[in-house]
């Protein structure tokens, strides 16, 4: 027996088939992405947030957290002042939103906007309010296996799928972890990277030459001549060194004196801390310490570890959650382009981590490989899991063609929230007042043209997006008011 779309789901799939949905695809030339929601503001900032107070500073600028203005939401933005001594550091500031923009990663922190005047740099991101790995890591010492596990195993994920894009971050250390939240119990730990500031795209023969990075957590080869992605595997190994024991493998008292035992690449398990640290865990920092770089673990090497997958505690494929998002991805179609541009806006901007961390667990659960999207065959071991195969293969083919929106072949995790997630939630009215005053960017009362294709990212084909606009204007008056923009959009619920 197959399982049937909840009462929340999305009605209107019950009534179309594949071969209307491949028909639909086929004449699909809009592809959307989380990507094209970023987007770089030459007007003031104040504008569009409220800033509350300072986070934090360093020798990159400041960080606070800021009310936005249109939904109320709290984020935090980074700002860089410019000044002329400061041009490698504004660089490393627009490599950061440009890397982040492309990026679509539960345990990655997501960005929404970059604002530029004649002194500043700002980059609106989302808010992480648990505090930073290093001060949970302060204290409690020093982490027991599993939690150190269930860590690691999130920021490997992260790192492979960063790693696939052909992104290097080259300063993974516990200061650019972020908990999601402070944790009720060490089990319900999630985290997020942060600071992309010295991230860098693979050179087209996969070499990097540039020295870059913290001591501590540094590649020996980073040192050398050249490096390769790899670099982040050697830091995933010293934290996991200092996850396990509460220091890390390379000290000194100097930077100096650190980078030259680093170089050396010696360490070892000494101390009544690695006492009880079982021969396993050990088994992994030895692999991802290894000196020489070729012959180090990949990400996806080491996520296949039996130490991690020991302790792997992911949510299981018939829990509740998973069911649900099963249930209304199965159900989820939006035939109209507009619609689902808008629903993969508010998918990709609107939701908060709290908002979304029952979808991100059931996303996780599914992702059997943990490489951060959702494949074919991931897709299916979960449909088979809830009816008979033939009937699975079925309803993943249906399921990759109404919401692979950019048409990847994968199920990305903006997609994925679009289409799991309870269009009674996601298309709340609260949430649509929300999405209506994101894009109705002068706060006139009524979202233009030029608004819509600016705040969706609508770059390409304007005679579509005007057709489309003006399907949506009732009254035709070349503007979309919010109750013409609420109409349209509860048609995509089928209500």
């Amino acid at each position: 027996m197959g399982c049937c779309a909840g009462s929340d789901g999305w009605a209107p799939a019950s009534q179309v088939n594949i071969k209307q949905l491949q028909g639909m695809q086929s004449s699909e030339s809009v592809k959307i992405s989380a990507k094209q929601f970023v987007h770089k503001l030459d007007e003031p900032i104040e504008q569009h947030y409220r800033f509350i107070k300072q986070l934090g500073a360093g020798s990159f600028g400041k960080v606070y957290e800021a009310e936005h203005i249109a939904t109320s939401q709290r984020r935090a933005v980074k700002e860089i002042i410019k000044s002329p001594g400061s041009h490698e550091q504004q660089s490393q500031f627009l490599s950061e939103v440009s890397i982040l923009s492309t990026l679509d990663h539960p345990n990655i922190v997501r960005v929404y906007e970059l604002f530029e005047t004649a002194e500043k740099y700002y980059i609106a991101m989302e808010l992480v309010v648990g505090g930073e790995l290093f001060d949970f890591l302060s204290q409690n010492r020093q982490l027991s296996e599993p939690v150190a596990a269930r860590i690691m195993a999130q920021v490997l994920g992260a790192v492979w799928y960063c790693h696939q894009h052909k992104i290097v971050h080259r300063d993974l250390k516990p200061e650019n972890l972020l908990l999601e939240k402070m944790p009720n119990s060490h089990v319900d730990i999630a985290i997020k990277i942060i600071d992309f500031g010295t991230s860098c795209l693979m050179s087209p023969d996969n070499k990097l030459q540039q020295r870059i990075g913290t001591a501590y957590y540094i590649a020996p080869e980073v040192l050398g001549m050249e490096y390769t992605e790899k670099c982040d595997i050697w830091s995933c190994g010293v934290m996991l060194f200092v996850l396990l024991c509460g220091y890390p493998p390379f000290n000194g008292r100097t930077n100096m004196e650190v980078m030259s035992k680093v170089r050396l690449g010696q360490f070892a398990f000494e101390g009544e801390s690695w006492a009880p640290i079982s021969d396993e865990a050990k088994s992994l920092i030895r692999r991802m310490l290894t000196k020489n770089y070729e012959n180090r673990p990949t990400a996806e090497d080491c996520l296949k570890d039996p130490w991690l997958k020991k302790h792997q505690t992911a949510v299981s494929l018939s829990s509740v959650a998973v069911m649900k998002s099963l249930n209304n991805l199965r159900t989820f179609y939006i035939d109209n382009k507009l619609r689902r541009t808008v629903i993969a806006f508010i998918a990709a901007r609107l939701l908060s981590s709290e908002a979304t961390s029952e979808l991100a667990a059931a996303f996780k659960a599914l992702d059997v490989n943990h490489d951060g999207r959702l494949s074919r065959e991931e897709m299916l071991t979960g449909y088979a899991s809830i009816m008979p195969e033939e009937e699975a293969r079925e309803v993943v083919e249906q399921v990759l063609l109404a919401a692979d929106m950019d048409g990847s072949g994968f199920i990305d995790f903006t997609e994925f929230v679009a289409g799991s997630m309870s269009p009674k939630v996601l298309l709340s009215k609260r949430r649509l007042e929300q999405a209506f005053k994101s894009l109705d960017t002068d706060g006139s009362g009524a979202i233009t043209l030029a608004e819509l294709r600016s705040g969706l990212g609508l770059e390409h084909n304007p005679e579509l997006w005007e057709k489309l606009a003006s399907e949506v204007d009732q009254n035709g008056d070349g503007e979309i008011d919010q109750q013409e923009f609420t109409k349209m959009m509860m048609k995509a619920s089928g209500n």
